[in-house]
This record gives C-alpha cells, sequence and structure tokens, in this order.
C-alpha cells in the first residue's frame, strides 16, 4: 500500500502536469528542449577534453599570421 506521502506527491503530479492535454504536451517539448541542450552541452565538453590539442581552435595560432 503507498503511503499517504507518495499517494499526495502523485495527486499533485497529476492535477498540474497530466489533467490537460495541452500542459502535458507542453511539459513534454520543454523536457525534450532542455534534455537536447544539457545533453549538447555536455557532449560538447567531454569532445573538447577528449580531443585537447587537435582541434583547429587549439592549433589556429601556429598557423595563422
Amino acid at each position: 500500500m503507498p503511503s499517504a506521502a507518495a499517494n499526495g506527491l502523485t495527486r499533485t503530479i497529476y492535477n498540474t502536469i497530466f489533467k490537460k492535454n495541452s500542459v502535458f504536451v507542453t511539459s513534454i517539448f520543454v523536457g525534450a528542449i532542455g534534455f537536447e541542450m544539457a545533453f549538447d552541452t555536455v557532449s560538447d565538453k567531454v569532445w573538447d577534453n577528449v580531443n585537447k590539442g587537435k582541434q583547429w581552435k587549439d592549433i589556429k595560432d601556429k598557423y595563422e599570421q
């Protein structure tokens, strides 16, 4: 049997997000855009760390006049 706190939490989530279709769809879009931005930022930082010294932005001072 779920506790009263969990029941209250699920009721609150249902009433704020799932009850209206427009709010549900909007929350899906906002979540997807937020996830995409976070994933891209983390991916870029990992890529830059792994390839440090091999990218144009790291070596362009040697070749530009």
